[in-house]
């Protein structure tokens, strides 16, 4: 179990601090919510805890097969939703390594359904994927 912990600083901004390691990140409000967007808001590290897990789990994929996935590269869009507030879609754009047959490609893409955060979401919360 990790422990994160999570202070209001003020002006629509958090503190938030990993226990184990004492690693800390800032949030705000985003413009489109009353904040000034001066980094991370909440959702956006929803969206980067999707994007970050996917491509973590190709990589662990990766070296179990002993493949090179350096370079392999992930953009992840999160596009909100009204009534209620809420992530409504994550469009990721994947990247594999140009040495990567279709194949290889179409087994690594398993990792999106495998990613923990993306089996977390509700199911109302679509998800598309390309490869480019």
């Amino acid at each position: 179990m990790t422990e994160i912990t999570c202070t209001y600083t003020g002006d629509g901004e958090t503190n938030l601090v990993h226990g184990p390691t004492g690693a800390a990140i800032q949030t705000d409000l985003p413009p489109d919510n009353g904040g000034r967007g001066r980094c991370f808001s909440p959702t956006d590290l929803l969206a980067s805890a999707f994007a970050s897990c996917t491509l973590t789990i190709m990589g662990k994929m990766a070296a179990a097969r002993g493949e090179d996935f350096k370079g392999a590269h992930l953009s992840i869009q999160k596009i909100m939703a009204a009534n209620p507030r809420r992530v409504g879609e994550f469009v990721l754009k994947i990247t594999f390594p140009a040495h990567f047959s279709p194949e290889q490609k179409k087994f690594y893409l398993s990792a999106v359904q495998a990613c923990p955060v993306h089996q977390t979401l509700s199911r109302e919360v679509k998800v598309t994927v390309e490869v480019l």
